[in-house]
Order: C-alpha cells, then sequence, then structure tokens
C-alpha cells in the first residue's frame, strides 16, 4: 500500500477553507468550554489510534507533551481500560470517546455514557461529544487523503 498523499493537507485547506474553518470553529468552542485541554488531547490521542490516523496521532502525541501530559498516559491511551493510571474522569472520557467512535456496539455506549454522566455535567458531554465528533471528522479527512505526520 502507497503511503503517498492523495492530497497534501496544505491543498485541501486551500480547496476547502470553509470545512477547514468550520473544524476549527468547532475545536475552538471546545478548547473555551471549560473541559481541561489535558484530557481533550487524551481523547483525541485515543480517537485517532482507532482510527488509524497517523497524521492526528502524532499531532495529539506532541500537543499533549507540551501540554504537560505525562508520558505514561500518552504512552498507555490504547490500553486506557487496563492502566490504573487514568482517573475516573478519563476513563470515562475514554469510555465515551471509543463507544461514539465505534457506534456498532449499542450496550457499550449505554454503560459508557452511564459512566459519563457521574463524572460530567450535561454541559460537559455536550462539549466532550462536540470534540469527539470533530476529531473523528478530522481522522475521516486526514486518512482519506493520507495527510502525512508532521515528523
Amino acid at each position: 500500500m502507497s503511503v503517498t498523499p492523495r492530497l497534501p493537507q496544505a491543498e485541501f485547506y486551500q480547496l476547502a477553507p470553509a470545512a477547514r474553518d468550520a473544524l476549527i470553529a468547532l475545536g475552538k468552542a471546545v478548547d473555551e468550554s471549560g473541559l481541561e485541554k489535558e484530557l481533550t488531547e487524551l481523547i483525541k490521542l485515543r480517537v485517532s489510534q482507532m482510527n488509524g490516523c497517523a497524521f492526528c496521532v502524532q499531532m495529539h502525541i506532541g500537543i499533549g507533551r507540551k501540554l504537560g501530559v505525562k508520558g505514561s498516559k500518552l504512552d498507555l491511551v490504547a490500553a486506557w481500560a487496563d492502566a490504573d493510571i487514568y482517573s475516573a474522569r478519563e476513563r470515562a472520557a475514554l469510555g465515551w470517546a471509543e463507544a461514539l467512535t465505534d457506534l456498532a456496539h449499542g450496550e457499550a455506549m449505554d454503560k459508557a455514557f452511564a459512566a459519563l454522566q457521574q463524572e460530567f455535567s450535561q454541559k460537559e458531554i455536550a462539549h466532550l461529544s462536540a470534540a469527539i465528533a470533530n476529531i473523528n471528522a478530522w481522522n475521516r479527512i486526514s486518512v482519506g487523503f493520507r495527510f502525512a505526520p508532521i515528523l
């Protein structure tokens, strides 16, 4: 399989500036919601791993490092359910991120939502869900066009 970009990121931005701006605006709304940036970066990283988006995995590891997220949390996020280093709040968010990314498992979604309600307000749940939807959209664009990771 070729990993040559189908469309470079910069060209996508030129061709679809309104789409780019809308996704950026959604991300900004989440950033301004009061949710912890470290938490949203963990869910963006986990969703990007699930979707096989090398560009986004690399980007969110880098952002997480700059924010001071512990290296062990970044390293183990793919196996968060089996690692005891995540808080109840992080675990609930990661479970919800997985449920919204893999929609085929309704029972898992019910369980994830119940855990989420124990740790987050309704407003936080709404913004967390928007963050998860946003990274899924970015992943599909990045994977579809094979955006190259910035190393």
